[in-house]
This record gives C-alpha cells, structure tokens and sequence, in this order.
C-alpha cells in the first residue's frame, strides 16, 4: 500500500533498487542510474547527486567505485554501444545456417528493435555531442566503433569464404567501413521516423545495399508451385 503520510514527491525521479549483489553489480547499477539521468536530464544535468539519487544511494558511494562523473559518463557510453554490438552479435548464433543467412539475421538484428529505439538514439546523440570535446569519451566511441566494425568483418569473412572468394586485410575493412555506413545510415532513419516504415522494411533495405556491395548474387528462390 503507498504510504499516505509521507506521500513521494509528484515529480520526484523514480529509484533504482540499489541491489547488495557485489561490486560488479553494484557498478552496473550505477551505470544504469546514469544512462537514466543522461535520458531525463541531459549531460549537464546529470550530477552526480542526481545519479546517487535515482540509485538510492549516497554521492560519496558513488566515489568508492568512480574517480569522478566523467569516468562514469565514459563507462556509461561504453556500456550502451556495447550493449548494442552484443544485440546484433546474439543474431549470429544460428544453427544449421549459411554464413549468408547469418549475416542476414546480423543486420535484422541492427535494424530493429531493441537496437532502433528513440531512448537509445538520444543517449547516443547526447553522448556523441559531446565527444569532440571530450578525450575519454572520443576513446570510448572509437573504441565502440572498431568492435563493431570488427564483427562486420568477421562475418564478411565467414561469407566470401562460403562463396569461394578471397578477400584480402584491406579488402574487408572497405566492406565492413561501407556496411557499418549502410546500417548507421538506416538505424538513425528508424530511430527517427520508425512510423513512416513498415515492419521490416528497414532491414530488406539493409540486406539488399549489404548484398550489393559484397557483389552477391540475388538469393534463388524456389519456383512458384
């Protein structure tokens, strides 16, 4: 039942429980906490009394696991990009399938939700606004963005090899630079405008220009009966 004597603030930010669970997660809490603050209030508006707010806990904890608030807005960004990268990545676990249909599933995967969403794009706008300016975070997106790219060519790799192509260093790194743009391109397309396209449309965009510039041939389908 809610307490009618001391009723909560209408506007009050809602708490995390701030879980006894050891270090780690008690860290994870507080990154939580902080991608909340950074979604409500922007980056300036995220201090860390905020932060210790919306965690239940007090500011001087939140200096037992980070230096400062800029430490914790870098582990924060570090999170949300690699929270992303690992979406995708779960796409890949497929048994049975073609290193073709894997990559199909991949960039799915980059285009749609939990990975296209409004609240996610606008942490990382907030975020990227700020990274010209900001050394750590120009590291953690570098960071981001080479794991990622990393992946691309991995599974570019899995699927000229199934074709029978060789492909050089050089030469996956130009597929996976172009089909990370490709993805980029229409993941801030569906996290802006997602109404204007219908369900999946996105993605068989995605597939087709990924296709194209890999030089596949379009997939055979069975004739009609």
């Amino acid at each position: 039942m809610p307490d009618t004597a001391n009723p909560a603030p209408m506007n009050a930010p809602s708490r995390r429980k701030f879980r006894r669970e050891g270090e780690e997660r008690r860290r994870q809490d507080l990154i939580e906490a902080t991608l909340d603050s950074v979604a409500e209030h922007g980056l300036q508006g995220a201090t860390l009394r905020t932060i210790a707010l919306r965690a239940g806990v007090t500011a001087g904890l939140i200096r037992h696991y980070f230096p400062g608030k800029e430490e914790l807005l870098q582990e924060a960004y570090t999170t949300l990009v690699g929270r992303m990268t690992e979406q995708a990545k779960a796409a890949l676990v497929m048994e049975d399938a073609s290193p073709r249909q894997r990559l199909a599933a991949f960039i799915t995967a980059n285009l749609n939700a939990p990975i296209i969403d409004a609240r996610v794009f606008s942490l990382w706008a907030t975020f990227i606004g700020r990274a010209n300016a900001d050394p750590a975070l120009a590291h953690a997106h570098r960071e981001g963005y080479l794991g990622f790219r990393n992946e691309v060519e991995a599974v570019v790799a899995d699927v000229l090899a199934a074709e029978r192509r060789k492909a050089d260093a050089s030469q996956l790194r130009h597929h996976a630079i172009a089909i990370n743009a490709i993805i980029d391109g229409l993941w801030i397309e569906g996290c802006l405008a997602g109404e204007m396209f219908s369900p999946g449309e996105l993605a068989a965009i995605g597939i087709r220009a990924v296709e194209a510039e890999l030089g596949l041939a379009p997939p055979k389908h069975d004739p009609e009966p």
